[in-house]
């Protein structure tokens, strides 16, 4: 990006805060991982989610006033049903939790409901985090 984005022209990026717990599927990933259940949710270089090796990154690319921040956002679902077929729709858990055998899938679900409290209208809400960069290319 730094070779092809103009001189004094911004590059950002951002990437969920996978070590720090602000996967937006962590819940579901928590849960697997108890169960020693096999799963692909993570990158391949989930070190680079951490906002000091974002900023490494930058500057060591040579991008100008480099900045850093997080972004905390909240995911409401209706209810558990909600929840459930959004990460079935996902392109991240969709396939996997397809391919479940069913007493594993509904093992799965079961532990995964007792992770995430309810309100008493049966509302979920958690949060996510996402770190960001952006830089300046040196005119």
């Amino acid at each position: 990006m730094a070779r092809v984005v103009r001189p004094g022209g911004t590059v950002a990026a951002y990437a969920w805060d996978m070590l720090g717990g602000g996967f937006p599927m962590e819940p579901l990933r928590a849960v697997m991982e108890a169960m020693g259940m096999a799963h692909s949710m993570r990158p391949p270089s989930i070190e680079a989610s951490r906002l000091d090796a974002m900023n490494t990154l930058w500057r060591d690319a040579g991008f100008d006033a480099v900045e850093t921040r997080a972004i905390t956002v909240q995911r409401s679902f209706a209810d558990f049903d909600d929840l459930w077929a959004t990460y079935l729709l996902s392109p991240s858990t969709g396939g996997m939790l397809d391919a479940l055998p069913t007493t594993q899938s509904e093992q799965l679900k079961a532990r995964l409901r007792t992770s995430l409290p309810a309100d008493v209208a049966g509302r979920i809400t958690y949060s996510a985090r996402a770190n960001a960069v952006k830089g300046r290319v040196p005119e």
